[in-house]
């Protein structure tokens, strides 16, 4: 063997080593991070679901369900949607954590939905116990990262922010509205889309969409304007420090898979 010959199968065995050094660093590749997957891919293991004007527990319709591995949602047995809005939420409260899911939306919406709920879903954050949730609730009192879909036509952002029964604060501003626009990129047809957030108690939250940061605030909060919120306010106080996490069913298909949170020191 030549020193040429030698020199060149060791450059060739370096190779995979030498490249993995210019390699980004991926959400949950990072060294040391231990994320921790909330579903099972077989079943509904460590949920639980809450539909308007059902109990607390009644999976009504079927409407959340584990096919080839995925989480779906689905309206099949509705028959009209009359607002029936649900939510299946995780076990436990968190309060620090990085949280993602990939979701896409599929099929068509189901009859009688709402035209602001074509091809929406979303996480909510810093839930109420859903135990508490009132039989004819719409939404429970949190901060929601909103999911929307492309029409194929119109720009349409997803990851958004919306504030059932809340409020946070951007740039010194207490936002009052419901719903905040990010900056992400229109997401048509039925793609995975990758979902992820930054909680740090009551401080702050950040909203990334493909790995890209769309939104960012501070001071999620009560609010003591709205009929639910105010009734959650104990001493005063309205900031929210943590609270359950759910995932919505408003009327559109969609699907989730690879769900999973990193917890975070305070």
């Amino acid at each position: 063997m030549t020193a040429r010959t030698r020199s060149l199968r060791l450059a060739t065995a370096l190779l995979p080593a030498i490249l993995l050094l210019f390699l980004p660093i991926t959400a949950g590749a990072a060294e040391g991070e231990q994320w921790i997957s909330l579903f099972n891919g077989k079943d509904l293991e460590g949920w639980h679901v809450k539909i308007r004007y059902h109990d607390f527990d009644d999976n009504f319709g079927n409407t959340f369900r584990v096919e080839d591995g995925v989480m779906k949602v689905g309206y099949e047995a509705y028959g009209k949607f009359n607002e029936t809005f649900g939510h299946i939420y995780y076990k436990e409260p968190f309060s620090n954590y990085r949280f993602r899911v990939e979701y896409r939306f599929t099929g068509e919406q189901a009859p009688g939905g709402p035209g602001w709920a074509t091809r929406n879903s979303g996480i909510m954050l810093h839930c109420q116990d859903p135990k508490t949730i009132e039989k004819d609730q719409d939404f429970p009192v949190s901060i929601e990262v909103q999911f929307l879909g492309g029409d194929g036509k119109k720009e349409r952002t997803t990851g958004n922010l919306c504030t059932p029964g809340t409020n946070v604060v951007m740039k010194d501003k207490l936002i009052t509205q419901h719903c905040t626009n990010s900056t992400s990129k229109t997401f048509h047809g039925d793609q995975w889309v990758t979902a992820e957030v930054e909680v740090h108690n009551s401080k702050s939250i950040k909203h990334f969409i493909n790995g890209e940061l769309v939104l960012e605030y501070e001071l999620p909060q009560l609010d003591e304007k709205d009929a639910y919120g105010k009734k959650l306010i104990k001493d005063g106080e309205l900031l929210l420090g943590g609270g359950y996490i759910s995932l919505q069913s408003e009327s559109h298909p969609v699907e989730f898979r690879r769900i999973e949170i990193l917890p975070l020191d305070e």
